[in-house]
């Protein structure tokens, strides 16, 4: 098992110490999305109970998990951590102007237990490096020592906590992408259909991701291939089409399509 990096040659434009210089730049690679259905037929096998029992299991749990965290809840994902309400909102001196037109953008927070910390962090790298003009110059495998960031704290990377500790904080004040850069990364599902359009303060990107900061606009859309297919959501549940962006953390999502053909 091995993480897949993209290290791309490219001019720098946000950074002032580096700005107009080329660097290259590590993104994830674009991974194929696996559907529902999958995930519960490999579930079925490991556990070895049926397909049908596994998929009501996963309903009855998507749901509970659903209630619970718009209750303000901080639940449990088995295996994985925990995920909660979060958001990002401005920040007023007068305890009157306090009002939720204020609230910028809400949130899903996603906090890793240490068990999926240690897997990820032990988890080897291979990293394929392109130049500037598109073309694989060296290939780099092996494995680091970087920390696993914390969804609920992104400076808290040690891995040393469980990651279970809701503070009660229910996020950042002002846009916490601004200044930062960030990689919006937009690619099709794995049974095709069509393709991603990236659009950066409104001119298009090409290669599948943008270096962007919070600052920015990015516009993702998903293009259906003909009138056969039809396009319904991206992998993270999203189905906002054309969908703006305002970078506050990395993203990587793939559009999912309906062959209307099949049905």
């Amino acid at each position: 098992m091995a993480l897949k990096i993209k290290a791309k040659e490219r001019l720098m434009k946000f950074n002032k110490e580096s700005e107009g210089t080329y660097r290259y730049v590590m993104v994830p690679d674009l991974y194929s999305t696996l559907d529902q259905t999958k995930v519960i037929r490999e579930a079925a096998l490991r556990s070895g109970v049926s397909e049908g029992v596994m998929h009501a299991c996963w309903d009855a749990a998507g749901e509970v998990i659903k209630a619970w965290a718009t209750e303000g809840h901080s639940v449990a994902l088995p295996g994985l951590g925990s995920m909660r309400f979060g958001l990002s909102a401005r920040s007023v001196a007068d305890v009157n102007e306090v009002k939720t037109s204020l609230i910028k953008t809400r949130r899903i927070v996603f906090t890793p237990s240490v068990e999926l910390k240690d897997e990820l962090r032990n988890t080897n790298v291979y990293i394929t490096c392109y130049d500037r003009d598109g073309n694989v110059v060296k290939r780099v495998s092996s494995t680091d020592n970087a920390p696993v960031e914390d969804g609920d704290d992104p400076d808290n990377g040690d891995g040393g906590n469980s990651g279970s500790t809701d503070s009660g904080n229910s996020g950042n004040t002002e846009n916490p992408g601004t200044g930062e850069t960030y990689t919006i990364a937009a690619g099709v599902g794995s049974d095709g259909g069509g393709s991603v359009t990236i659009k950066k303060n409104g001119t298009v990107v090409e290669g599948g991701s943008v270096e962007a900061t919070g600052s920015d606009t990015v516009v993702i859309e998903a293009v259906p291939e003909n009138e056969n297919y039809q396009f319904m959501s991206w992998s993270d549940g999203n189905s906002q089409n054309p969908r703006t962006i305002q970078p506050s953390a990395d993203m990587n999502v793939t559009a999912n399509f309906l062959d209307l053909s099949k049905i």
